[in-house]
């Protein structure tokens, strides 16, 4: 299933161009549809839908036929579907929504992370642990835990499906060592990291705490619709805050989180060296022997002296 609203987004623009190309304003075409003007500023931004109906109006305008009419009117139907994330409801906010149809429609993602391992390279118990950790916040039902768990996971058939996004991550290394759950969640993470590694369409760099941080900068993903020469859907980028997701599309804002990833990346350990400093992080520190002597460590050097 197509994203209806990257496909929105595509239909929006093509709308655009071909007014644009046809010299007629926004003005001029909604008096000749006895449309407001809004309601064309609205369709051409996509902030709202866009009907078949009146997409097959707005083509009878422009004199649109043939194969450009039949692909346009496609993309039509797709935009006024719904993906699978969209029918849950109000359990997924809004722009959580929009954030996972991005996802759905992306050819290539890059991430930047620094707290957490992100939730497309996450196991289940360790996103449980982050989703009900949460809920000391806003307290949900263990339920509700357990179905964002799975959205969640059904999210990462991105990485499999037989045209795979391309995903090129920079994990900052206290992830690796930021307790997130049990020793068990963190081993079974961090394994699974370096599993992820060896996928064709997913490079995974460490950013190591002792490189040259010129670059400091919030976690932030960014999104890439088709080649870089596809004007019509433009690169967006998105940042993850407490309680929203921040979604960005001006063009310089965009390139200028394209410029920080490019500078986190190239000072990050090569793939390599990622996967190997992952999987000592695994066994020096969240192995069950290992973590369970550090905890005694801890706990001796906390216990009071004897006066």
């Amino acid at each position: 299933m197509a994203s209806p609203a990257v496909r929105r987004r595509r239909l929006a623009a093509e709308l655009r161009a071909i007014r644009e190309s046809a010299g007629e304003s926004g003005e001029e075409v909604a008096r000749a549809l006895r449309w407001s003007p809004s309601k064309i500023t609205r369709y051409e931004l996509a902030r709202t839908g866009l009907r078949p109906s009146d997409v097959v109006r707005l083509l009878d305008h422009y004199g649109i036929g043939g194969d450009r009419r039949a692909y346009l009117l496609a993309l039509a139907q797709d935009a006024a579907g719904k993906g699978w994330w969209e029918a849950s409801g109000d359990e997924i906010a809004d722009d959580v929504q929009l954030y996972i149809g991005f996802e759905h429609e992306a050819t290539a993602i890059a991430i930047w992370h620094h707290n957490v391992v992100p939730g497309l390279l996450q196991t289940a118990g360790y996103a449980r642990q982050i989703i009900a950790n949460y809920s000391a916040i806003e307290p949900m039902p263990p339920g509700l835990v357990e179905r964002l768990v799975r959205v969640r996971m059904r999210r990462q058939q991105v990485l499999t499906r037989e045209s795979p996004v391309q995903i090129c991550a920079v994990l900052d290394e206290s992830i690796l060592r930021r307790r997130i759950g049990d020793e068990q969640v963190m081993h079974d993470q961090l394994t699974h990291l370096a599993e992820l590694a060896e996928r064709l369409n997913i490079i995974l760099r460490i950013l190591p705490l002792d490189a040259q941080h010129t670059v400091l900068g919030p976690a932030f993903v960014t999104f890439r619709f088709g080649p870089p020469t596809d004007a019509l859907l433009p690169d967006i980028a998105a940042s993850e805050q407490l309680k929203s997701i921040v979604i960005v599309e001006d063009e310089r804002h965009v390139h200028l989180h394209r410029l920080v990833f490019e500078a986190l990346d190239n000072e990050s350990l090569s793939p390599a060296k990622s996967s190997a400093l992952i999987l000592e992080a695994a066994e020096s520190w969240w192995s069950a022997p290992r973590a369970t002597a550090i905890g005694s460590e801890v706990r001796r050097s906390t216990r009071p002296r004897d006066s």
